[in-house]
């Protein structure tokens, strides 16, 4: 038993990455494609977590109700969320703004480096 699982590692990196980082991901996706602000996803991520932790009590009898694990479950549950809307969001601005912003990372993006020249006809 660890800090950050329940039973085993495996049933952590199965519940808890695999399912629910990989549907928090797509839930991060689909806030981000659909415009929607962040409190929409913190609940999305709220609902997951209670997923989560709802299959590990009923295929694994863990523990349901325990405060510790389901913030585990929650803080991760929300950094795959975010991870999701961040480079959904990265993509969306570069893209339908291209004349205005310019791709840094995955995650960043940044104003293009001349674009006040060229706005003021210098």
């Amino acid at each position: 038993m660890g800090i950050l699982w329940e039973h085993s590692f495996g049933v952590f990196l199965l519940l808890q990455v695999v399912l629910g980082g990989g549907a928090a991901w797509m839930a991060g996706r689909a806030v981000a494609r659909t415009w929607k602000p962040l409190r929409v996803l913190v609940a999305y991520a709220f609902l997951l977590a209670c997923a989560v932790r709802f299959l590990d009590y009923a295929l694994f009898e863990g523990s349901l109700l325990s405060i510790h694990y389901w913030i585990v479950a929650f803080a991760l549950t929300l950094v795959f969320a975010l991870g999701g809307w961040r480079v959904t969001r990265t993509r969306q601005m570069v893209t339908q703004y291209r004349w205005l912003y310019e791709r840094t990372g995955p995650f960043t993006w940044r104003d293009k480096v001349g674009r006040d020249e060229v706005a003021s006809g210098s």
